[in-house]
């Protein structure tokens, strides 16, 4: 399953949006990244990719202006999240998530793009990155 998530129509498109919207609500932020992927893993998915990077565990999805940094790649929109699962799962999970659905109103208040698409086969590539962590410490005491 293929989710992309998109910026809203930029205003010099000539597309009209209603009032006078804060810009800060015209883009995709972490948050909403981050809230499709949590309903994805929620949903059962066995594997997952933000753009073409894999994700794995300590995989941390961080706003960067309007961009989003994952392992040290800067990344802009449209961000496409790819997860291997049941598609009805993974479906269900999305539909669920309380998060996806605040998200889903500024879709259809704002023109932000969303976009599923189930994919019959889809192959993700091998994490290739360090595996430890080379900062963390654990507290004692």
């Amino acid at each position: 399953m293929r989710v992309t998530l998109d910026d809203a129509p930029h205003p010099d498109s000539g597309r009209t949006l209603p009032g006078d919207p804060n810009p800060d609500l015209l883009v995709v932020h972490q948050q909403d990244v981050q809230a499709v992927v949590n309903a994805l893993w929620a949903g059962g998915a066995r594997a997952m990719q933000i753009m073409d990077q894999r994700v794995i565990a300590t995989s941390a999805v961080r706003c960067v202006g309007n961009t989003l940094l994952l392992h040290g790649v800067v990344y802009s929109p449209p961000y496409v999240i790819t997860a291997v699962g049941d598609p009805t799962a993974l479906r269900h999970a999305l539909d669920a998530s309380p998060d996806v659905q605040i998200y889903k109103q500024y879709v259809s208040a704002y023109q932000l793009g969303y976009d599923l698409k189930v994919e019959r086969k889809i192959k993700l590539p091998a994490y290739t990155g360090p595996l430890e962590l080379q900062y963390a410490q654990a507290v004692t005491g």
